[in-house]
């Protein structure tokens, strides 16, 4: 066997493999339902907190999604966390000509103390909130930690409760977390916003995340519903003051509690925050990359070539062969390399096609995984060096690490 063969075997092995590994598989079981009638019985209160900083321009399209529930028991909080672009009056106005300014309460965030996650603080501030003071008919029961650019379809919280099993004993889990449909509009969005959710997907299985024997745990933090009394059980959220990715440290703080999680899709819960171009995109990824890695340069290596190795070389081992055999000096060997590479291609498109699709990008763009892979892997480099020289990256304005 030639270096090229063996170069083009080893991604054709790993899609094969892969694409046999049932929980790692596109999770289409994993949707909240559709529709559902009424909220489910003994639900109890639920209070959505709404961390907001500099959303003002966001708030009149995602605000009204969550006042326009149409469940009783819900009351919104939105915690103004610093804002300068008059975020909190955009929130009461929108309140009003909603009809539900009695459903809103805006509160602000009092300075971030040193070692907590800005978000963090704000969510720390709306769950105080709903708290103190309540009478124990008011007290909820259920928390949903929504971020400021997420719109709601009409029904998503009674959809949430109902998967979640209500308040019941017995119910079926206690965190149930779901991916907002991110914004895929631009080319910079259609070419990377999939593989993003592609690659999460691949990291926290789905089916994996909801199985109380696996210790994989996950949750998207744009749209969390919690039970109250796990959070409190569990330590609070105290305990992850100073995580940088908050929604995957809480889920996993859930999960060693006894807690059960549930993370999954629906098209109608959507993200739209605009990611129109590449640096947007990359400070987004940047700012976790290499925390998602523990900060550790040995996996950061692996990484790096698994992404080289796995995701982008099939595609340029098989020009490399094509070139070969159109120039007439092609070895059978060659030959044998140009059909590996082309069915390990062909088989990472069709791994990535369902998010393409869930993202409703043209079909196109699954060929376009290695190419991803590559901005992913100088993303994730970047983040690396960022830390390793001392300066950190910056979201909303504030330091991250």
């Amino acid at each position: 066997m030639t270096l090229l063969e063996g170069l083009a075997l080893l991604p054709l092995a790993f899609w094969v493999l892969l694409m046999l590994d049932r929980s790692r598989r596109w999770p289409w079981e994993c949707y909240l339902p559709p529709e559902v009638a009424a909220p489910p019985s003994a639900a109890g209160n639920i209070v959505a907190v709404i961390p907001a900083r500099d959303e003002a321009a966001l708030l009149p399209a995602t605000l009204p999604s969550l006042l326009q529930q149409e469940i009783d028991s819900l009351r919104v909080i939105l915690v103004d966390d610093g804002s300068t672009d008059g975020t909190a009056e955009v929130a009461r106005t929108v309140a009003r000509e909603c009809n539900a300014a009695a459903r809103l309460e805006v509160i602000a965030t009092p300075p971030t103390p040193p070692g907590w996650s800005g978000k963090v603080w704000a969510l720390v501030q709306g769950v105080t909130e709903a708290t103190s003071g309540a009478t124990a008919e008011a007290e909820p029961e259920w928390f949903l930690f929504s971020d400021a650019d997420i719109e709601h379809r009409p029904g998503s919280v009674v959809a949430l409760l109902e998967t979640a099993g209500g308040g019941a004993e017995g119910s079926r889990f206690d965190l149930v977390s779901v991916m907002a449909r991110l914004r895929a509009d631009t080319f910079w969005e259609r070419l990377l916003i999939p593989p993003f959710v592609f690659f999460f997907q691949l990291l926290y299985p789905f089916r994996r995340v909801q199985d109380p024997d696996s210790e994989v745990a996950a949750a998207a933090g744009g749209c969390v519903l919690i039970r109250r009394r796990l959070l409190e059980e569990s330590g609070g959220l105290e305990e992850i003051a100073a995580a940088l990715i908050d929604d995957v440290a809480l889920a996993k703080q859930i999960k060693r509690a006894g807690g059960r999680l549930w993370l999954g899709f629906d098209p109608g819960i959507r993200s739209l925050r605009p990611y129109d171009r590449l640096g947007q995109i990359w400070r987004m990824v940047a700012r976790s990359a290499f925390d998602q890695l523990h900060y550790r340069y040995d996996l950061l290596l692996l990484v790096l070539l698994g992404l080289l190795l796995l995701v982008a070389a099939p595609p340029v081992l098989a020009l490399a062969g094509a070139l070969e055999t159109i120039g007439g000096t092609a070895s059978a060997s060659v030959g044998r390399a140009l059909v590996w590479a082309l069915l390990a291609w062909g088989l990472e498109a069709l791994a990535l096609l369902p998010s393409v699709r869930h993202h409703r990008v043209p079909a196109v763009f699954a060929q376009g995984l290695p190419l991803a892979a590559v901005f992913y892997g100088l993303m994730t480099a970047g983040s690396a060096w960022s830390h390793l020289t001392g300066r950190g990256t910056r979201w909303k304005g504030r330091p991250t690490s």
